[in-house]
């Protein structure tokens, strides 16, 4: 549910605690293990203040066992401070964009010191970072970054192609991406738009974990909006099914990244 997605282009995105509840439910039968959280004010807008994350928080953790992961992008312009405030709520995950890009018409602005105060507070709290990466110089940002603060954590790097300004998607470009990951990271990917699907199909053919939901996808077909975040999981889980693999639960996919078991709890 990213933050540059607003009510009026997606009526259908949750808001309240309850409906983030509620489609965090929903998401977690389709089988998602993983929920990536934006919030918004009363108003539908974008914000990062740290109460709406703290509400929605505990709203999706009383609901159900996913993993609340974090945005620390927020929207194009938010301020440093904004961004990096909601970590001390200590949700398991949270997000990193390791450099700058392009998007569309604005600039993401991850400029080094950023970067570095981010990780540095996410790690202090405990709390994991997944490595979003829109550019292949991002991934040596990311290792360089993690080999500066001999942090030790299981790395996770997320692939976002398609953006307009960012890296794109073609036959070839996964294989090239992963093959700069470290031997240990594990690593997932999404494609904006009508990329979503291709590069859903080669991440789990290539043993990949796949990304989905309204803030990568605001059509299930042409001309017709995506209903839920759930409709995009179960397509998703549908492809991996076809694919012959299997969907991990919220505590699998825990071991995998090294969390504790059930969460904080």
């Amino acid at each position: 549910m990213g933050a540059e997605l607003t009510t009026e282009q997606q009526p259908n995105l949750p808001v309240t605690p309850e409906s983030l509840a509620r489609d965090a439910i929903e998401c977690a039968d389709a089988g998602a293990s993983i929920y990536h959280l934006h919030v918004r004010d009363e108003a539908g807008r974008p914000t990062m203040e740290v109460e709406r994350f703290r509400e929605a928080l505990g709203a999706i953790s009383d609901a159900t066992d996913l993993i609340v992961q974090f945005t620390t992008g927020g929207a194009v312009g938010d301020a440093d401070d904004a961004r990096v405030a909601p970590l001390e709520l200590r949700p398991e995950m949270a997000t990193l964009t390791t450099g700058s890009v392009n998007f569309g018409d604005e600039v993401f602005l991850n400029p080094p010191p950023l970067i570095e105060r981010l990780y540095l507070r996410m790690r202090s709290l405990g709390i994991l970072p997944e490595y979003e990466i829109f550019d292949a110089a991002m991934i040596g940002n990311a290792i360089a970054l993690y080999d500066k603060h001999g942090s030790e954590h299981h790395t996770h790097f997320d692939f976002v192609l398609g953006v307009p300004g960012g890296l794109g998607y073609r036959p070839g470009v996964l294989e090239f991406l992963v093959g700069l990951l470290p031997t240990d990271a594990t690593w997932s990917a999404t494609g904006i738009g009508r990329v979503h699907v291709p590069v859903a199909e080669e991440t789990l053919a290539m043993g990949g974990h796949v990304r989905t939901g309204c803030e990568d996808v605001r059509y299930l077909e042409p001309g017709r909006l995506v209903g839920s975040n759930a409709e995009l999981i179960e397509r998703v889980a549908a492809l991996a099914r076809s694919a012959r693999r299997e969907l991990a639960t919220p505590e699998a996919t825990r071991d995998v990244l090294g969390l504790p078991s059930a969460g904080r709890g």
